[in-house]
This record gives C-alpha cells, sequence and structure tokens, in this order.
C-alpha cells in the first residue's frame, strides 16, 4: 500500500519555490543597474551606489545586505544602485575605484564617499538621520563629471580595449605573446609617428617661420611712418647746402685775397724800379 503523503511533498515544495520566485525577482529588481550609459542620472535626486566585483568574496558578502536596503528605497526616496566594474571599467576610473566594494552617496550631483559600516540597518540609519551632511562632499576637481575624471574613464575604456584585442589576438588568432606586444609596439609607433607630424602641422600653421613669413608691401598707411625719414633727409640736404655755401664763400675770399696781393705786387714793382734808377 503506497502510503498517502509522500506525493504531497514534492509538490508543496515545487509551490514553495514557484511562490519564492517572484519575490527573488522583485528585490532584484529594485537595485538599479548603472553603465556608462545612463550614470548621469546619477547627478539628479538621491541615490547610493555600489561598486562591486563578481569575483569579490566581500562583495559577494554585501549582496543580501545590499538587496535589503533597496527594499526601503521608496520609502527613504532614495535610489539603490549598483555596478559592475568588470563590465563597466569607465565608471571605474571615473569614481576612481581602488577597493571593493565602494559605495557612494549622491545628493543632486554632490557625490561622497561611505566609509561606515555595511549592514541594511546602519545604510538606513545613514539615509534617513542625514549623516551624510558630516562627510565633506568630492572636490569638483574630482568629480566623476569634470574634465579630469572623463580623461581618466577614457584612459581606462582604452585599457580594457587592448587587454581585450590582446586576448584575441592570443585565443582567436594563436599568436605568441610576443607576437601580440610587437604588434601593440608597432601600433604605438605609428601613433606616436602620427601625432607629431600633426603637431608640427598646427605649429606651423600658427607659428610660421620668418623665412617662410610673407613679407608686407608697401601702402599709403606707411607714409606717416617714413615721415620722419624724410625730414632727416631733408635736415641733411641742408647741412649739405650750407656747407657747400660756405665753401663757396671761403673760395671767394681767398680769391679776393690773391687778387689784392697781385695788385700790391704789381704797384711795388714799380716803385723799386726809380729807386734803382
Amino acid at each position: 500500500m503506497t502510503p498517502s503523503g509522500s506525493p504531497v511533498v514534492p509538490v508543496a515544495m515545487m509551490l514553495l519555490l514557484l511562490w519564492g520566485a517572484p519575490w527573488t525577482h522583485g528585490r532584484r529588481s529594485d537595485v538599479r543597474i548603472i553603465t556608462d550609459e545612463n550614470w548621469k542620472e546619477l547627478l539628479q535626486g538621491e541615490w547610493m551606489i555600489e561598486f562591486y566585483a563578481p569575483w569579490c568574496p566581500a562583495c559577494q558578502n554585501l549582496q543580501p545586505e545590499w538587496e535589503d536596503f533597496a527594499e526601503w528605497g521608496e520609502d527613504l526616496e532614495v535610489n539603490v544602485a549598483k555596478v559592475d566594474v568588470t563590465e563597466q571599467p569607465g565608471l571605474s576610473g571615473r569614481f576612481i575605484i581602488t577597493a571593493l566594494p565602494t559605495i557612494y552617496h549622491c545628493k543632486d550631483g554632490e557625490f561622497r564617499r561611505y566609509q561606515g559600516p555595511r549592514t541594511k540597518k546602519d545604510f538606513i540609519n545613514f539615509i534617513s538621520e542625514k549623516e551624510w551632511k558630516s562627510i565633506e562632499p568630492v572636490s569638483s576637481w574630482f568629480g566623476p563629471g569634470s574634465v579630469l575624471m572623463s580623461s581618466m574613464s577614457a584612459l581606462f575604456q582604452l585599457s580594457m580595449w587592448i587587454r581585450t584585442c590582446h586576448n584575441y589576438f592570443i585565443e582567436d588568432l594563436g599568436l605568441p605573446v610576443w607576437g601580440s606586444y610587437a604588434v601593440f609596439a608597432l601600433a604605438t609607433l605609428l601613433s606616436g609617428l602620427l601625432l607629431g607630424l600633426c603637431m608640427i602641422f598646427v605649429a606651423d600653421c600658427l607659428f610660421p617661420s620668418k623665412r617662410r613669413r610673407p613679407q608686407p608691401y608697401p601702402s599709403k598707411k606707411l607714409l606717416p611712418e617714413s615721415q620722419p625719414l624724410q625730414k632727416v633727409e631733408e635736415e641733411q640736404e641742408d647741412d649739405e647746402d650750407d656747407v657747400s655755401e660756405e665753401e663757396a664763400g671761403s673760395k671767394e675770399g681767398t680769391n679776393k685775397d690773391f687778387a689784392q696781393n697781385a695788385i700790391r705786387q704789381r704797384s711795388v714793382g714799380p716803385s723799386l724800379a726809380t729807386d734803382k734808377s
């Protein structure tokens, strides 16, 4: 005779699993996922953001507390979110994530790093009692939206792209490790040469050399500047005229003296001849 209660146990377990699945799914949906495309949503409203990695044991221990805290998000009027740094390296560089897990609080674009206990109760008290006001916000120079952090984000994305290409060369194309390094070295040299040529071209256009600089053509606007030179030339000509007049006067004086001496000599000559006779 088959026990009457034996089929009931599997059915009850199945019903419990099916009943609990929507709740589990609902709890997970309370935590919003932040990516490089929608991170600017953090600049509006109040947020609590967790940066984690799936392989991190501390992050795995924090997940249940973070999920429970997300259930209170609607009551506390705070958005609870998380960022997977393995999939979003740009956000890792933008927020300077050096340890995992890292939690940030954001209120209307002001970011503060949370460094308190990591339990649901502490998270709730941090928001409800506004303990975040006692923490100094991140400087605007190092804010996620600054030019510096945008450049850092681009650098992290570039490093991840290089890593992806390296894995593609080794695993898919079958290149040796040194072959992949040689490809990157050649690409670095070529990019450096192209960048140097572009910089030289821009510098030559903005600051042309004196040899190639076109000479300005004389125009009527330069006449007022040449007037002093004309005055100097006229003064020099006047001085030369004065000198020539003085020389002419001195020559006339010498000619007159010479004529008078000649007349005197002529008059003295007959008188000496009479005296001798």
